[in-house]
């Protein structure tokens, strides 16, 4: 179950996302759920709950990058996973997107756009002008980061923002990113929840976070029970 921290009550067509009793059950037992929820289109949700597994793997459902054992899930219309995959991009799970910290912000974008390409297309290294077209819509105001710096290099914000940029490269309606509170530093998180909050002017951005966030400009907290995640 879920509440939604000072919303108003949803109205069915502008629901971006829709799920009902969705859960997932590993070796062990539950890894969530059941959880209900209702994502407005448009704007930044905050999803309220503890970091762990099956905060992640909520994530991970609502991005169609896992199969739900039972319930419902609509994100734009789509229900099943392959279709829901099309329309979500997800970031800061490292699950799935962990980069190493000995490859170069060249060599990952370039990889990226290996991905993106036709298999016989062949792709040069990165330059500078893909670096902007990259990652300049994710990084907004805040400097880009050389092509040449190792992950390592970077800070604990540019590399958070470097992953968002590299998954969002296809730009569909909604952006999940694994949760503000893998940053360590409270003017880093700042700093992210505003970049997300830019990039929910034109789109749907879920994150997560165990405290919530004081921001007005998010479009809504969801309260999330823990024994759901």
């Amino acid at each position: 179950m879920s509440d939604n921290a000072g919303g108003r009550m949803p109205e069915a067509a502008e629901l971006a996302v829709v799920a009902r009793d969705l859960a997932v059950s590993g070796p062990q037992g539950p890894v969530y759920g059941p959880v209900d929820l209702d994502v407005h289109a448009g704007g930044v949700t905050v999803l309220v709950a503890a970091a762990g597994t099956g905060r992640t793997a909520l994530l991970m459902t609502l991005a169609g990058r896992m199969r739900q054992d039972r319930g419902t899930l609509s994100v734009f219309g789509a229900t099943e996973p392959r279709k829901i995959f099309a329309t979500a991009a997800i970031a800061g799970v490292d699950e799935l997107d962990t980069l190493a910290d000995a490859v170069t912000v060249r060599d990952a974008v370039t990889e990226q756009m290996r991905w993106n390409a036709p298999w016989y297309r062949r792709i040069r290294p990165a330059d500078t002008a893909d670096l902007q077209r990259i990652c300049a819509p994710v990084f907004g105001e805040l400097p880009l980061p050389p092509l040449g710096s190792t992950v390592e290099e970077l800070s604990e914000l540019d590399r958070l923002l470097l992953r968002i940029a590299l998954a969002d490269t296809a730009r569909p309606p909604l952006l999940i990113v694994g949760g503000l509170d893998l940053l360590t530093s409270d003017r880093n998180r700042e700093l992210l929840l505003q970049r997300l909050i830019d990039l929910g002017g034109t789109r749907t951005v879920i994150t997560a976070t165990v405290n919530g966030v004081t921001a007005e400009a998010v479009r809504a907290q969801i309260i999330l029970d823990e024994e759901g995640v």
